[in-house]
């Protein structure tokens, strides 16, 4: 490290602290030659995830556009800010499993697991323009898939049920009959 004051090139670090959840460290440091103390920030170089559209254009991941999209979706309806923030953070977590690109169909499908989940409304809202219904016809088919989904009945749990005590069951069902 080259000192601000003398322009010397040896020095020595006399504290390290990590900063904003360990991405950033701050190093306090002493000049070798002038003895003067400054301090420097190290941050990790970030490649920039690509977001591979559907036409094959490529372009940044922009933590905005899709913040955008969540708060239309999600307008006027009872869904706090800090939902919204929450939902993009996990989206955008999930995207570290992708290695410098992903395509966009992907995180619009995070996004519209995350609203089904979260407001049926929000959810149609986001898919008619996710997935561009051209018209009404398209549109009531998305409303008539998610009421199915929407009317199924959850699977029971049953604590303690396994297959043994299912197959053990059956058994007396068929000794009994």
């Amino acid at each position: 490290m080259k000192c601000p004051y003398c322009g010397h090139q040896e020095d020595r670090v006399l504290d390290s602290r990590p900063l904003e959840a360990a991405s950033i460290i701050r190093r306090r440091r002493e000049c070798q030659a002038c003895h003067k103390r400054f301090t420097t920030y190290e941050r990790l170089e970030e490649v920039p995830l690509m977001v591979i559209k559907s036409n094959e254009r490529r372009e940044p991941f922009n933590r905005e556009k899709l913040r955008e999209g969540i708060l239309r979706a999600c307008e006027k309806r009872p869904i706090g800010p800090d939902v919204i923030e929450r939902i993009i953070a996990e989206i955008e977590y999930e995207l570290q499993d992708y290695v410098m690109q992903v395509p966009s169909r992907v995180i619009g499908e995070k996004a519209l697991k995350k609203l089904k989940e979260l407001d049926p409304v929000a959810y149609i809202r986001f898919a008619s323009v996710y997935r561009q219904f051209g018209d009404a016809k398209a549109f009531l088919e998305e409303l008539e898939k998610f009421r199915k989904e929407e009317l199924k009945p959850a699977p029971e749990f049953h604590p303690g049920r396994g297959r043994k005590s299912q197959r053990s069951k059956k058994k007396k069902e068929t000794v009994t009959a």
